[in-house]
């Protein structure tokens, strides 16, 4: 894999897609598990969603690596960065069977609606529910840990626009 793209190291680049991806699937994991209604109608876009992100962390966890090699160690960056895949992977599991079992629910209530049986969610579900909405706020949390470590491995403790020619006054 390259590691520079039009003069560029290529972390930055592909890190964005992370910064965005995992935070978005994330809250769609949550609408999810708070609006079951939703599950048929954008439970599909949830999963690919949360799985185009968890590909992009080992692509973003590589290029910080080759940037490591060329610019010098991150820190405790590193080390956060390297634990987003653990919470990225329950997530998007979690997407897949807030899904599933939407699909078997709806299944089950088409083949016995002359029964008059109910299409609640049972216990099932609402644990899967109640893990769902723990680990997307783990996965937002862990986002920005990780996210705050590698500005503070790239700017210090001083704000970007307070830093060296980048006080706003024109010098």
């Amino acid at each position: 894999m390259p590691d520079i793209v039009n003069g560029l190291p290529l972390h930055p680049l592909v890190v964005h897609a992370v910064v965005v991806l995992l935070p978005l699937a994330a809250l769609g994991v949550l609408a999810l598990a708070v609006r079951p209604s939703w599950r048929g109608r954008f439970g599909v876009l949830v999963v690919l969603i949360a799985a185009l992100a968890t590909a992009a962390i080992p692509l973003a966890t590589q290029s910080g690596e080759s940037l490591e090699h060329r610019v010098g160690d991150p820190g405790r960056h590193a080390e956060l960065g390297d634990t987003l895949l653990w919470f990225a992977l329950p997530l998007l599991a979690l997407a897949v069977a807030l899904v599933w079992l939407h699909r078997r629910a709806a299944r089950s209530a088409e083949g016995s609606a002359e029964v008059g049986r109910s299409t609640r969610p049972g216990a099932l579900g609402v644990v899967v529910a109640v893990l769902a909405v723990v680990v997307a706020a783990a996965n937002l949390v862990q986002v920005y840990r990780v996210g705050d470590s590698g500005a503070k491995a790239v700017w210090g403790d001083t704000p970007a626009a307070t830093a060296k020619g980048g006080d706003g006054d024109g010098d």
